[in-house]
């Protein structure tokens, strides 16, 4: 196969360093990029005068035909080229013959490459958040059925306080949100122009970067040329924000996990997005949300693979930077595959309500509450705290529940619990009083809908 640097040489290249060397398998997937941002490079070079108008108008129609042949054909993407650039220009010289050599005029595939990337990106980028936002929006429709429904809130997997279904669910949401937020600064800079740059020292030609940029949807050019074609800062900034994500999808995906079983039955999965077990009949396994969880450090590695790649590298461009391309992809089809799938999940969850009421009977959550009831009738909280923590010992002692104690009971441990409401420890209750800003309270929570859907609206106009 023809390569673009042959004359130099006096022999091929061993075949084995050929396929070693080679990028095709992986960058293949670049091939309309490629042409999208050649065909915008010839437009200029016409345009400037440094190609005459007939010849960048052949390139530019040969291009564009080579593009229609891959659509209905991709088979000389799986060819022997080296790369996709070599790729595209072959297929372009078997069309206009010799005059597919001047479109390479000032420009490098070093410049050629980050080009590539950075459009491939930019729509990769939109492609994501887009995701993330429909999964966003499963969450608050899942929680929209669950304002009323209590269960037991968490720390260290002890139950703490009684909250809001509805309330937990959304914290994934304010998660997700940040993920997409990140997404959203990640683009901008994703989408400034490194075509111009050459090799790595600019060009003596006449170029309009500008006109490039402005053709190919990008906000402006990379100011230093250097910088242009050896920056893979993007790359990583992107990988590193899907892993975070996915780190996030990790965490529900852990909760869906557990409350899926018998111990907890909090929730039931729609046979639809669960697998069973080859020898054991009665299995209904949650193999998608555990699969996501292992996704989860296989998109890490990516970050990791990544950041080593560019580690010590001297400018400006060296070919271990060939190496970006597949933690890259990588980890954006791996964050979208589980994107997809956990928002199919979520929507064949079923909520078991009275197993969540019953975890709340006799597990002390309300506890806090009767502090906060003495301590808002004038005893300092820190010694509201140790009365009430005397009588959860009392129950534990008794085997019973603090929604078991009498009155009497209560007043026998302090007499501010005279007149106390008889709803003291219930957990409905428990949750309603916390109506402060970002609380589990009905009204506290009923806002934080209101946010959350305006948030929804707002992308969905951004997106239109």
């Amino acid at each position: 196969m023809t390569k673009l640097w042959g004359g130099r040489f006096g022999e091929s290249i061993n075949e084995d360093l050929h396929h070693f060397n080679a990028s095709l398998p992986f960058d293949r997937r670049l091939w309309r990029h490629d042409i999208r941002g050649s065909i915008a490079h010839a437009t200029m070079l016409g345009a400037t005068g440094i190609l005459d108008t007939e010849a960048a108008a052949k390139i530019i129609a040969g291009l564009k035909d080579v593009e229609k042949a891959l659509e209905s054909d991709p088979t000389p993407l799986a060819g022997d080229y080296e790369d996709i650039h070599s790729c595209v220009e072959s297929l372009l010289r078997d069309l206009i013959g010799a005059d597919a050599g001047r479109l390479h005029t000032a420009r490098s595939r070093n410049d050629q490459v980050a080009t590539d990337l950075r459009l491939w990106l930019r729509d990769e980028v939109d492609g994501v958040r887009g995701d993330v936002r429909q999964l966003q929006g499963t969450i608050v429709a899942l929680a929209r059925l669950h304002v009323d429904t209590i269960l037991p809130g968490t720390t260290h997997l002890q139950h703490a306080q009684p909250v809001r279904l509805a309330h937990h669910l959304l914290t994934y949401f304010w998660m997700l949100d940040r993920d997409a937020d990140r997404l959203q600064g990640l683009r901008k800079r994703v989408n400034l122009l490194p075509l111009g740059a050459g090799a790595l020292a600019g060009t003596p030609y006449p170029i309009d970067r500008k006109m490039v940029a402005l053709s190919l949807g990008f906000d402006g050019v990379i100011p230093n040329s250097m910088d242009a074609v050896s920056d893979r800062d993007f790359a990583v900034e992107t990988v590193a924000d899907i892993a975070l994500m996915m780190v996030h999808l990790s965490r529900l995906c852990e909760e869906l996990i557990l409350w899926s079983t018998p111990e907890y039955g909090y929730i039931e999965l729609s046979d639809r997005v669960t697998t069973g077990s080859s020898i054991m009949p009665q299995k209904k396994n949650p193999d998608i949300a555990e699969l996501i969880r292992g996704k989860t450090g296989r998109v890490t590695g990516d970050l990791m693979s990544l950041l080593m790649v560019i580690k010590s590298l001297p400018l400006a461009y060296n070919k271990d930077m060939q190496e970006d391309k597949e933690p890259l992809f990588d980890a954006v089809d791996t964050g979208r595959q589980c994107l997809h799938s956990l928002n199919l999940m979520l929507q064949n969850v079923k909520v078991n309500g009275d197993k969540l009421a019953h975890s709340l009977t006799g597990d002390f959550s309300t506890a806090t509450d009767l502090a906060d009831y003495l301590a808002m009738h004038g005893l300092p909280f820190r010694e509201a705290h140790e009365v009430v923590g005397k009588i959860v010992r009392h129950c534990i002692e008794r085997n019973i529940g603090l929604e078991q104690l009498a009155d009497t009971d209560l007043r026998g441990f302090s007499p501010l619990f005279a007149g106390a409401p008889t709803n003291l420890t219930s957990p409905l209750a428990s949750a309603n009083a916390r109506e402060s800003t970002g609380g589990t309270g009905r009204k506290a929570v009923l806002a934080q809908f209101e946010l959350a859907e305006a948030i929804l609206r707002d992308a969905s106009v951004g997106d239109a």
